[in-house]
């Protein structure tokens, strides 16, 4: 696990932030209160931690505190601002581009806001479509509404190419809404900006449904995501519980990540098993997911199994190259191929069985954001637009410790969070489902 890497070897991360340059523009927002670049939030918040880093290492590591600096390194006057929207569907992607657009527009009075078409294909000379004006007082309702208003698209362009394209245009400050797969991208354009010696701000809002973006506790969308999970799993469980040996089988987000899973999990505790991309477990013999199914139907007549898109992927004979517009390696269907399995087990028992199947992926990502995920987008949102406009750079918006924080991309994006078995989320969902009573997982 990172946080364990960072502990025993912290030297090797580097947590500076870029900059195009010294800030000189007074910030029009008058405040009592604004942040300097030497507030840091601690990595670690446990004080022996703390103490043992602070006697071991040179550089404590620590994140720089995002928020609104006095000084800015763009002038308000002339700035232009580009959002782009990238990767799928997630719930609060228009909270955060109205968040965007309101605090340039209102806070920092900005009037040239530009939203790009389809994602980094819109950034390109071969997109045939023109980036939208974007006014608070035309967007003023599309919080309401799922998905993004400027559309999206997967895969990364040309950063040469994408450069051209701010530089014909005369993008001060570039925002982008993305995973992974998109923040990488956002790291080429920086680094092209950087070599040219442009001053051009490039700002990641963190977008992943999976919530699996390192040294980034939280991502926009993940809360709505575990309550609409939440209310699919008090349905497969109404299905299964109005059968005779009824079996619910929910498959959820989360290609090499199961924190959804685990969360709508404890969210709706009528889970009987609960399977996620970090753990392994088998099909037959003792201890194997069909025979613990068997042994809770004899027990209650019902079973509801949750289970992560990304987890038994060992149990495909042959595993998948097949790769998505991100370069992202594609899963088999390990939901399908459970019902399948299931199915093809009790055909060979005198025993009744009736099992219900449910894939909401899609709907999920397309709703709009709960109120808790509305609020977090417009913070993340205002300190976005307070780091491009103090003239950070190639980093993205992070959440850590109940702190906004500044993460360099290259950390966010250096390997892919995912559940520490150890951690009190898991540990959560054991003694919730009681599935180590008759499955044994690896």
């Amino acid at each position: 696990m990172i946080y364990e890497k960072v502990l025993k070897n912290p030297e090797r991360f580097n947590f500076g932030i870029e900059t195009v340059g010294k800030p000189s523009h007074p910030n029009p927002i008058k405040q009592n209160r604004y942040i300097s670049d030497n507030e840091r939030i601690a990595f670690s918040s446990q004080v022996v931690n703390i103490l043992q880093q602070i006697e071991s290492c040179e550089k404590f590591p620590s994140f720089e505190k995002a928020g609104m600096r006095e000084k800015l390194a763009h002038n308000p006057k002339n700035t232009k601002a580009a959002i782009i929207t990238c990767g799928g569907l997630c719930p609060g992607l228009n909270n955060v581009i109205k968040g965007l657009v309101s605090e340039l527009e209102i806070e920092y009075g900005i009037k040239n806001i530009i939203g790009i078409r389809y994602g980094y294909l819109g950034l390109s000379k071969k997109s045939s479509h023109e980036p939208v004006v974007l006014k608070l007082a035309h967007i003023d309702q599309i919080h309401k509404q799922g998905g993004t208003i400027l559309g999206s698209s997967r895969g990364n362009q040309d950063p040469v190419d994408m450069v051209d394209q701010l530089v014909s245009r005369n993008i001060n400050v570039l925002f982008c809404i993305g995973g992974d797969g998109t923040l990488k991208g956002a790291k080429a354009i920086a680094e092209e900006i950087k070599k040219r010696g442009l001053k051009i701000s490039v700002v990641g809002v963190p977008k992943t449904i999976d919530n699996d973006l390192s040294f980034v506790e939280k991502t926009f969308g993940f809360e709505t995501s575990v309550q609409v999970a939440s209310d699919i799993i008090t349905s497969a469980h109404t299905e299964a519980i109005c059968a005779q040996n009824g079996i619910g089988i929910v498959k959820l987000m989360g290609r090499d990540s199961g924190f959804i899973s685990a969360s709508a999990t404890l969210a709706n505790s009528v889970v009987d098993f609960c399977l996620v991309p970090e753990t392994r477990f088998q099909l037959h013999g003792n201890g194997g997911l069909l025979k613990a199914i068997e042994k809770r139907l004899e027990e209650r007549q019902y079973s509801v199994v949750v289970v992560a898109e990304g987890a038994g992927q060992h149990l495909f004979t042959e595993a998948s190259e097949r790769k998505d517009q991100s370069g992202n390696l594609m899963k088999e269907d390990i939901g399908l191929f459970l019902k399948q399995q299931i199915e093809e087990y009790f055909s060979t028992k005198e025993m009744e069985m009736s099992i219900k199947y449910f894939d909401p992926s899609y709907h999920i990502r397309s709703v709009p954001a709960n109120a808790s995920d509305a609020i977090f987008c417009y913070q993340l949102a205002a300190h976005a637009v307070h780091a491009g406009m103090s003239g950070k750079t190639n980093l993205v918006i992070g959440h850590w410790n109940n702190f906004f924080t500044h993460v360099p991309i290259d950390l966010a994006t250096s390997e892919r969070r995912m559940i520490d078995l150890d951690s009190v989320l898991w540990k959560g969902v054991i003694s919730t489902t009681q599935q180590d009573n008759h499955l044994e997982i690896k």
